[in-house]
């Protein structure tokens, strides 16, 4: 078994445990920045950190109401622009703590007059010891350089965010159990990853709070298994990008009941006429009905929750394609674990 794999199946236990281990730090910085009235959140990363913070932005603004921005690094390590981040709460995510430009963002914030938050798996890194606080990811060591359970645990930290900005707990203790729940769905990974062992391209596709899913799969094939992935909302493919669909062309969709069904219901019509491969990670029997393969999770789940547990299947089905295609998802070419840019 791949060390992916094996870290993907660590998921239940990393998230159990950062919520054990977090959860009271987080309730002391609550009080903290409601006494500092933040009226803006920046958020820095780069990577599978930056999916997980697209994901991020959308459970912050949804749940507190707060405007949510994502930095671009760039504005700081090459134009040098000086950004009064004065009111703001700026928090840098990154698995390793030791990407140069989201340091460098992160002490710019900091000297404008910025609080700044670090979400990071190590407690030692330059980025812990820049910020004013720091959450910590309690995954252990990543060996994989596809990053799985720092992903989740860095999604898992904004729901404990929100929840703290939000007065509000998003019943995020149910998370490790739906993603143990998600894991069993093994088999019916299994049991489909050989129909795409000879796909070169594909689109994801994921809207609202599975946005940041969708980037995330489309990572990890692009990887792990060398596959051109592109990654939209289900409203922007209809601006444009339906075009490059035509017969068995693969379409994955991130597709929960909810708010964003009657979209992804829309487009799986679209694709069906257009006689499309259409793969659905869902929990919902009418968008199950509409796709040609389907991994099925626990219906009744809030929309709310399902960005963990619906990543936990794609991460599978990553790693095992990457298998099936005869490579090796835990040492991509050209990659390392640690990437640093300026």
């Amino acid at each position: 078994m791949s060390l992916m794999l094996q870290e993907i199946a660590e998921q239940p236990s990393v998230l159990e445990r950062t919520i054990s281990a977090e959860r009271e730090k987080v309730g002391r910085l609550s009080k903290f920045l409601r006494n500092r009235d933040v009226d803006l959140i920046v958020i820095v990363a780069r990577g599978s950190s930056d999916n997980a913070s697209l994901f991020g932005r959308y459970l912050l603004e949804v749940t507190t109401g707060i405007p949510v921005s994502l930095s671009a690094p760039s504005v700081v390590t090459l134009y040098n622009a000086k950004v009064n981040l004065s009111r703001a709460l700026v928090v840098g995510v990154s698995q390793s703590g030791e990407g140069t430009d989201i340091n460098a963002v992160l002490d710019s914030a900091k000297a404008s007059g910025a609080f700044t938050l670090a979400i990071t798996n190590e407690a030692d890194s330059t980025m812990a010891k820049i910020a004013d606080e720091t959450l910590l990811i309690h995954a252990g060591r990543e060996r994989s350089v596809a990053a799985t359970k720092t992903y989740t645990g860095q999604m898992l930290h904004f729901y404990m965010l929100a929840a703290a900005l939000a007065d509000n707990d998003l019943a995020f203790e149910t998370i490790p159990d739906l993603a143990s729940k998600a894991l069993e769905l093994l088999p019916d990974v299994k049991a489909i990853v050989d129909r795409y062992t000879f796909m070169e391209n594909c689109v994801v596709v994921g809207r609202g709070m599975n946005y940041g899913n969708s980037y995330e799969l489309a990572l990890k094939l692009m990887e792990t298994c060398y596959v051109v992935a592109e990654r939209f909302s289900s409203a922007d493919f209809f601006h444009g990008p339906l075009a490059i669909v035509e017969r068995r062309f693969p379409v994955i969709m991130f597709a929960p009941s909810g708010v964003t069904k009657k979209s992804s219901i829309d487009l799986l019509k679209n694709l069906q006429d257009l006689h499309a491969d259409r793969l659905s990670i869902t929990n919902d029997d009418d968008i199950a009905s509409l796709s040609t393969n389907s991994l099925r999770l626990q219906t009744g789940t809030n929309e709310f929750l399902t960005p963990i547990p619906f990543i936990v299947p794609a991460q599978m089905f990553a790693a095992l394609l990457s298998e099936a295609k005869g490579l090796d998802p835990d040492a991509p070419r050209s990659l390392k674990k640690v990437t640093q840019t300026v």
